[in-house]
């Protein structure tokens, strides 16, 4: 061994960093010259490219590596069951929901019925000391004790006439008190009616009593013993009947032409998870929510034991009628942004993108609501190796 100071710089040395130096510019001109055609470049024309780019449409050439990585099949039609996952909600029956009112002011004396009880038509429910009620009775005593006086008022000109004491015009004055008072005494009566309280006897009764409208439950309380009721157009409380409810799904507005009425309902309340029950839409809404672009759809259920309550949270499948709809395989599918989209050939390994709607549906394969026609050949396999 020649030994040498450290740091200087030998014959070897030099001849070792020069021979780097070329071996590296050796590679760069190999790169440059042949490399690209690894990647699909072509331009020596040895390799063919992977694809090819001709406006809108994509040309995978002959020889690229790519044909023996897709696979390409013409799409048909077959009969296809919409069904559409929803979510939805338990709602009671709007025609079988009353809110009680009471028709006059007053202090609550008594209730009849507390929150969450169930109830029968014409149940007193409370019992309202209202000075309103002894006014009204007191106009339907005025009203009877003047009908009775020109009732013998009318008697006693008749006979008067008879024997020419008076003259007719006195009879005819004598007639029209007598069907005045008697129009004055119907409206207090009517009145009284209205009220649900019965004529006053030797004392008048101040005591309104508020009767149940239908049978149901208590569903909402908003008065207690002692409270003053000044508006009389507030509800004191909520009466439903809940032999039956509703199931309210939230259809989207695209959704809304595949929906409609009798078509077949799955419904799964997440309070019952392992309970499915089975129905029809009764009723499509007209009117699409304006704060969730949704539309409204009713399922009506026979609620036994009351298992079912408003305001459970549900999910909703509908099924309409069969209808025939392109079908593709699922993994012809490509998620390009917020669209879906396949890939179609125009010609022999020519290809160009399409938006496509899809039916949101489990499986392998998927039916298409628009975007293809029957016997159009996609991609179904290796898609996504065209994609940009």
């Amino acid at each position: 061994m020649i030994p040498h100071d450290e740091g200087r710089e030998t014959p070897t040395g030099r001849a070792m960093l020069w021979g780097g130096i070329g071996l590296g510019a050796l590679l760069v001109v190999l790169l440059f010259t042949k490399g690209f055609g690894l990647f699909g470049a072509g331009n020596s024309g040895e390799e063919a490219p992977l694809l090819i780019h001709k406006g809108d449409k994509i040309v995978v050439p002959e020889g690229s590596a790519l044909r023996s990585r897709l696979a390409v099949e013409a799409v048909g039609s077959e009969p296809v069951e919409p069904r559409l996952s929803l979510p939805g909600f338990v709602e009671s029956n709007p025609a079988s929901t009353a809110a009680v009112l009471t028709p006059l002011s007053g202090r609550v004396v008594r209730l009849g019925a507390q929150l969450g009880d169930r109830v029968e038509r014409g149940q007193v429910l409370a019992v309202i000391d209202s000075p309103d009620l002894a006014q009204a009775q007191s106009d339907y005593q005025k009203a009877a004790a003047a009908l009775m006086l020109t009732q013998k008022a009318l008697v006693r000109q008749q006979q008067q006439l008879e024997i020419g004491a008076i003259a007719t015009k006195d009879l005819d004055q004598a007639k029209s008190d007598d069907a005045q008072a008697a129009s004055e005494f119907t409206r207090a009566r009517d009145r009284l009616a209205a009220l649900d309280a019965s004529a006053p006897g030797t004392h008048q009764s101040h005591f309104l009593t508020v009767r149940a409208p239908m049978s149901g439950a208590v569903t909402a309380l908003a008065i207690q013993p002692g409270n003053m009721i000044n508006d009389t157009t507030q509800a004191i409380m909520t009466v439903a009947d809940l032999s039956t409810i509703w199931v309210t799904a939230m259809v989207p507005e695209k959704n809304i032409a595949n929906v409609r009425k009798n078509d077949d309902a799955e419904v799964r309340l997440d309070a019952y998870p392992d309970h499915w029950l089975h129905g029809k839409v009764l009723f499509v809404s007209d009117i699409v929510e304006p704060d969730t672009r949704r539309n409204k759809v009713r399922i009506a259920f026979a609620n036994p034991g009351y298992a079912l309550k408003p305001n459970m949270f549900a999910t909703v499948i509908l099924s309409g009628g069969a209808d025939k709809r392109v079908v593709v395989p699922a993994s012809a599918l490509l998620m390009n942004n917020d669209r879906t989209s396949v890939f179609v050939a125009t010609a022999p390994w020519t290809f160009e993108r399409r938006v496509v709607d899809p039916l949101l549906e489990e499986g392998p394969n998927v039916a298409i609501r628009s975007g293809l026609k029957p016997g159009e050949s996609v991609v179904v396999r290796g898609g996504i190796l065209l994609n940009d």
